[in-house]
């Protein structure tokens, strides 16, 4: 427990203190966010607030996860390590997509297909280390291994934990559209994913998950970070994520779902991510086979603003849902729990 606080706190108190720092130094380079036409028009005032602030949510995380291992003499593990090296490897590409944005002062970063295949390529080297390296379980699961417990072999898994990855990746991204409102969201995923991951290690003879410790670790570090960076994130936003934030917060929760076995809990602790996605399909669906818009716009948050909705209430009544959301995730984990004890 005491190396959990470490790096909770640890990396909320990197994040709170090195924020701002980095607020000055893109302010003095000019890395203002771009702000798309066709977007809430109360947003063009936000033209020109610094954006890439995910480098301070992955450097606070670091920070955070490696603060604690020190002096609390808890092993690194390797599914905690290749998580950590996947959430800084997708910022990487959230970054190049950023500096792109900024230095063609444009929404248009890098192409859709070099960026989906840069987010694939790290999906897929997550995918095949955790396999060979980290040596995950590769059954289909929904609160522990054995449930449904179906095996899928190393091939299917692989493609099924890039789909994952790379899904939510893009969910969390499409997401990211109001002040505060990811990091917000992801705070409650990752507050779950802690809880889920030192209750592995309490029961492992159920779980078999034996590097739950630092699976928790991992979680709290990017659950603080995401904390620490929404005091200067929330309405009216001093600095935003950018894709370096968003991609790097998904790939995180995806690659922890993944490490202990909730692949299709996810659909519940990320619920709001599942939401906000499905908007967006079911918008374009809608256009290119009916040529009518079910939403004034997508994604959902953005179809509330434009019914007069204010940000802040939006993002409120959005981590509300969250939350509850949430929620649910943890206490279906635990009814689960409930029936194997009862065997």
């Amino acid at each position: 427990m005491i190396a959990i606080f470490t790096s909770g706190g640890v990396s909320l108190i990197v994040a709170f203190l090195f924020t701002p720092r980095l607020i000055g130094w893109l302010r003095r380079h000019e890395f203002g966010q771009h702000i798309r036409e066709e977007g809430p028009s109360g947003h063009r005032a936000k033209a020109g607030t610094p954006t890439m602030g995910g480098i301070a949510i992955i450097f606070a995380a670091l920070v955070g996860y490696l603060g604690g291992h020190i002096n609390t003499h808890q092993p690194f593990s390797r599914a905690g390590v290749l998580t950590m090296v996947t959430v800084t490897a997708m910022g990487a590409v959230g970054a190049a997509d950023d500096w792109l944005k900024i230095k063609h002062k444009e929404n248009m970063g890098l192409r859709s297909r070099v960026k989906f295949g840069a987010t694939v390529l790290v999906a897929l080297g997550f995918a095949l280390a955790a396999t060979y390296w980290a040596h995950l379980s590769t059954n289909l699961s929904f609160t522990r291994y054995d449930v449904p417990g179906i095996a899928l072999g190393t091939g299917l898994w692989v493609v099924w934990a890039v789909l994952i990855i790379t899904g939510t990746a893009n969910a969390v991204n499409l997401t990211d559209g109001l002040d505060g409102l990811a990091a917000g969201s992801s705070a409650f995923s990752f507050s779950c994913m802690t809880l889920i991951a030192y209750w592995l290690l309490r029961h492992l003879s159920i779980y078999h998950v034996p590097t739950g410790i630092d699976l928790a670790l991992v979680a709290v570090s990017l659950g603080g970070a995401c904390v620490g960076f929404l005091w200067w994130n929330a309405a009216p936003a001093r600095i935003f994520m950018g894709d370096t934030g968003s991609l790097a917060i998904g790939a995180g929760i995806a690659c922890l779902a993944l490490d202990m076995n909730l692949q299709l809990l996810l659909l519940v602790i990320g619920g709001l991510f599942v939401v906000e996605t499905l908007s967006v399909v079911a918008q374009v669906f809608s256009f290119r086979v009916f040529h009518t818009r079910i939403f004034r716009i997508a994604p959902l948050h953005h179809h509330f603003e434009f019914k007069g909705w204010p940000e802040i209430t939006v993002v409120v009544r959005f981590w509300i849902l969250s939350g509850l959301l949430t929620a649910l995730g943890l206490g279906l984990f635990y009814a689960d729990f409930l029936t194997v004890g009862k065997k």
